[in-house]
């Protein structure tokens, strides 16, 4: 696994500067097109909410890409943060050979 010191950029952030902003669109046309609230793309694209997997089948069809780029943005930010978050020596390892070890 890659080390990154940079965090990457949450997918809210992508759908609002490469896909809304750059097509001079709104967020209530976005969310409406979608059939979705404003509220909730606004959270979205306010990195306050993520893009689920059914948001991201919707996007993938209103925007021309796969439903698994938009689900591989938000897995890959979610999990940078997670590697921050745990702390890994406190974790027990439990080895292929933990079965022949506790058996002796």
């Amino acid at each position: 696994m890659i080390k990154r010191n940079l965090a990457p950029v949450h997918p809210g952030e992508i759908l609002r500067e490469e896909y809304i902003a750059e097509r001079g669109l709104t967020i209530t046309e976005v969310a409406n097109g979608l059939g979705i609230t404003r509220q909730m793309l606004s959270a979205v694209v306010n990195e306050k909410a993520a893009i689920t997997p059914e948001l991201a089948v919707k996007l993938s069809e209103a925007f021309g890409n796969t439903a698994q780029f938009w689900v591989n943005l938000q897995k890959n930010y979610e999990i940078w943060h997670a590697e921050k978050k745990v702390d890994r020596t406190i974790i027990r390892h439990f080895g292929k050979d933990h079965n022949m070890q506790s058996a002796s």
